[in-house]
């Protein structure tokens, strides 16, 4: 039986140091909020950077959506709900990351 096919999307974010933390929060809430106005999102989760081993060069949030295919996270990107929701993210932000991947597990030997 094939399993099912999945793209991560991960955004990870450094806030700039004059964000305060309501506005952190309101973009969150924002975030969060795209899941009952995006269909192609499958599930989202988000969360602070721990520190356990110190590398994360700045970035303090990340965000993770689960899409069903390619096509899904370019509906995403195109969708104008994602484009209102960037207009409110961006000036906050000083830097970001946006990664998509496929989860494999490990190698079958």
């Amino acid at each position: 039986m094939e399993s099912k096919r999945e793209i991560k999307h991960i955004l990870v974010v450094k806030f700039n140091e004059g964000a305060t933390e309501q506005q952190i929060e309101e973009c969150i809430k924002q975030f969060c909020n795209l899941v009952d106005l995006v269909p192609s999102i499958k599930a989202f989760k988000w969360g602070k950077e721990m520190g356990i081993v110190n590398l994360n060069q700045g970035f303090t949030h990340v965000f993770e959506a689960t899409f069903e295919s390619a096509e899904d996270v370019a509906a995403y990107v195109s969708n104008p709900n994602h484009a209102n929701y960037a207009s409110l993210l961006m000036p906050l932000v000083e830097k970001f990351v946006v990664l998509d991947f496929e989860p494999v597990g490990k190698p079958q030997p």
